[in-house]
């Protein structure tokens, strides 16, 4: 019977390794934004801090979401090497633009997933992924709307902390 249990796994091998690409990038923005953290905390951006700390704690949970399911369904999810991650920036807006890139890169990933699953016919990862697909719309809104921030009060001394206060705030709803 344990044979019959493991004989097929519920997910192709193609979409496998994808979920796996998956786990592996967002294990890499969970240390990005973990560095994105400790550079605002360097720079007396507390409030920035705090949300790239929430971030990277958010980044780890979707990598465990992914990594848990990939088992659940009867693959086997790789724990991933990560890359160094970028620790210095030259302003608080380029921190929140590399994060857009990274959210970006991310969202054309899970993109990726999904448009395999539906040539699969893999309904039950297709809803999976559904989860994700929503989250990174309110990721990339989250930072595009604090980007925005930046092009309407620039970037002198009051406006940086005034855009740091309100870090926090933004919501997609």
């Amino acid at each position: 019977m344990k044979d019959l249990l493991r004989q097929r796994v519920a997910v192709q091998d193609s979409i496998i390794k994808k979920l796996n690409n998956q786990v592996k990038l967002e294990a890499q923005a969970s240390a990005a934004y973990l560095s994105m953290a400790a550079w605002c905390d360097q720079h007396s951006y507390d409030h920035s801090a705090k949300f790239f700390y929430q971030q990277s704690s958010e980044e780890r949970e979707h990598m465990m979401k992914l990594f848990h399911y990939i088992s659940d369904m009867g693959g086997i999810a790789v724990s991933p090497a990560i890359a160094a991650t970028q620790n210095e920036f030259s302003s608080l807006r380029e921190v929140f633009e590399t994060a857009l890139e990274n959210e970006i890169h991310v969202t054309e990933s899970i993109n990726q997933i999904v448009a395999e699953c539906r040539k699969a016919s893999d309904f039950a990862t297709e809803n999976f992924m559904q989860w994700f697909v929503k989250e990174q719309v309110e990721e990339e809104f989250v930072v595009r709307r604090i980007l925005e921030y930046f092009e309407m009060l620039g970037e002198d001394p009051k406006s940086l902390l005034l855009i740091d206060e309100r870090v926090n705030s933004v919501t997609y709803e």
